[in-house]
């Protein structure tokens, strides 16, 4: 496994992330910016903080860790995190929802390197990641499996159907992490269902560890990794991250009209500044790709 990224080092991560995203999504001309900013900080973590243990030469070796994109409309950010870890090259970025590219609106497995399932039917993840990590138990391996979550898709019955499930057969290394942005779609979360509060609680009710972390802090971001990677041998664990949706970018920043569609040009430029891009690099990256 690679050197742990410091923390300060994580942060230029993500802002760097973030950049490539955006400027996939707005040369797609289409796609979910908003739900990718928030669950960044948690990618970048993961990856680059010591805790998936992946090798983009051989995506599919058995003791692999396993992490599942529940949230597959998060694909951007996604992409971006695996062309980073050397998956695939960045430039390919740039092809996002392009006929015949690898790197489609929703994540596939059969396309694209370092994906594990193919998801995007919200509330699918956890019973497919739940399945990975009882493989794991049966088979006698270490690998961890993480699902990430959206907050919406606690809304879906087959999201507690899992949880229920693995208090009942104990998998070993199973770890949710629910993006908590609170909005979903075209709307805050509790204007369309306020059920899926308080999460904790009904987590707990179905025999989950439960830690609650500021889902952009860094420290906490780590610390609650640690925790669960050791709690995870014995029970699953739910992590409730509260992040902001289009995180880095004023103008998307919990706003739901950011859900899923793309930012024009004047727009573009303007994320870009706010990520630290200065006008000189925007220039030359226009000039290079966006043909309009």
């Amino acid at each position: 496994m690679e050197k742990k990224a410091s923390l300060e080092e994580l942060k230029e991560i993500a802002r760097q992330a973030r950049i490539e995203t955006l400027k996939a999504i707005y040369l797609a001309g289409s796609g979910h910016p908003g739900g990718s900013l928030s669950i960044m900080d948690i990618l970048v973590a993961l990856y680059f903080g010591g805790y998936v243990n992946v090798d983009p030469k051989e995506p599919y070796k058995p003791d692999r860790d396993r992490v599942i994109l529940s949230k597959g409309h998060a694909a951007p950010a996604f992409y971006t995190i695996l062309a980073f870890k050397g998956f695939f090259e960045k430039e390919l970025l740039y092809t996002l929802r392009k006929l015949g590219s690898p790197l489609q609106g929703h994540v596939s497995r059969k396309h694209t390197p370092g994906v594990e399932a193919s998801t995007g039917s919200l509330g699918q993840g956890l019973s497919i990641a739940l399945g990975m990590a009882l493989k794991a138990k049966v088979d006698g391996m270490d690998y961890k499996t993480y699902a990430l979550l959206s907050d919406g898709e606690l809304q879906e019955g087959m999201t507690w159907e899992a949880a229920m499930t693995a208090k009942h057969f104990k998998p070993k290394n199973l770890i949710a992490i629910i993006d908590n942005n609170n909005i979903q779609l075209d709307d805050f979360v509790p204007n369309v269902n306020s059920g899926i509060y308080p999460i904790e609680d009904k987590f707990q009710a179905c025999g989950w560890h439960t830690i609650t972390i500021d889902g952009h802090d860094y420290k906490q971001i780590l610390e609650a990794l640690d925790e669960a990677t050791a709690v995870a041998k014995e029970k699953p664990v739910a992590i409730r991250a509260i992040t902001v949706k289009g995180k880095g970018v004023s103008f998307m920043e919990n706003t739901p009209a950011w859900h899923g569609k793309a930012p024009d040009r004047e727009k573009f430029i303007q994320a870009m500044k706010d990520l630290g891009v200065s006008e000189k690099e925007i220039e030359e990256f226009l000039a290079k790709y966006d043909k309009k």
